[in-house]
């Protein structure tokens, strides 16, 4: 396992709870790659606990929305892993910011395959919850992990929603920056969330801008606070699909979306792939695409029906 240099300071977005006992810790995939995450247990706990793993938004990290999830799932009760995927954040894996949905798949299992090493986990009792580009890869992850027992999808992001020509016309781009690569050129990082925020923005960058650029949730570490992908860094999202196997889901999934999000449709989409009466899908309303990730100013993350469903899935 290769040694990661963590920050032991608390550098995250939301305040530390009183209610939970926190510490750094690693694990490795079955890549190889060393993975950060931060481990949420609640105090006064005994016996073995139900466990969540939580990773996402899709380039963020675990100081921002998966923390804030994780920490609050503690608070109720459970023992949490907040992670940074690889790649990105304090976890391992070069070179950095890039991503791939198999690697990315696999961290989830890898992230289980920590919780079922520990003691005070019940490896019949573990969920997932993936937030965001995270929400979809953690349906690619129940769909073949078999030991996670319920995952809950917040705010899901999809890759595969582009048509057949624009899919073509990204592929020319992309591979045409490899080209330039190969060749010794240097390319930009590529932005995506706008900081300063554009007068003609669409509605849904202003609101990853309002999360990632402003002191609500901006982190240093985070690609979409500014760091940015490598050019070439989403190129094997552009030729997988992460639904394929929903179908085959048989634990319980909760799909979590805002009614006003420009991604609702995502987790519609995926509602109608799944099969059997333990699916369900949320619509919160009046929240948008990013009030999930932290709450936004209502604090509309129902997490009083998340924690319902992991303790009515995890028994």
């Amino acid at each position: 396992m290769k040694t990661l240099n963590l920050t032991q300071e608390w550098d995250k977005i939301f305040p530390k709870s009183e209610k939970v006992n926190h510490e750094k810790v690693t694990f490795t995939n079955r890549y190889g790659i060393t993975l950060a995450a931060d481990l949420y247990t609640p105090k006064n706990a005994s016996g073995k606990l139900a466990a969540i793993a939580v990773s996402g938004p899709y380039g963020a990290v675990k100081e921002q929305s998966s923390g804030i999830y994780a920490q609050t799932l503690a608070e109720r009760g459970f023992i949490t892993l907040a992670f940074d995927p690889s790649f990105t954040g304090e976890s391992g894996g070069e070179v950095r910011e890039v991503s791939s949905p198999d690697i990315n798949t696999e961290d989830y299992s890898a992230a289980i395959d920590y919780l079922v090493s520990r003691p005070d986990v019940d490896e019949e009792r573990i969920g997932i919850v993936g937030i965001c580009g995270l929400g979809g890869v953690s349906i690619a992850a129940a769909a073949q992990d078999t030991r996670i027992k319920a995952t809950v999808s917040s705010t899901m992001g999809s890759f595969d929603d582009f048509s057949h020509e624009e899919r073509i016309a990204a592929r020319k781009v992309i591979n045409a920056q490899r080209t330039r690569v190969a060749r010794g050129e240097q390319l930009p990082r590529i932005i995506t969330v706008p900081n300063p925020c554009p007068a003609d923005a669409p509605d849904f960058i202003r609101d990853y801008h309002d999360f990632y650029c402003t002191p609500r949730g901006f982190h240093p570490r985070s690609v979409n606070s500014g760091l940015g992908w490598q050019a070439t860094g989403i190129y094997s999202y552009n030729s997988f699909s992460l639904f394929d196997y929903a179908e085959e889901i048989e634990s319980a999934v909760l799909l979590v979306h805002g009614e006003k999000a420009y991604s609702r449709y995502a987790s519609e989409k995926v509602m109608k792939l799944l099969k059997g009466d333990n699916k369900e899908l949320l619509i919160i309303p009046g929240a948008s695409h990013c009030d999930l990730y932290d709450g936004g100013k209502d604090k509309v993350i129902p997490f009083d029906k998340i924690e319902a469903f992991f303790n009515e899935n995890l028994k």
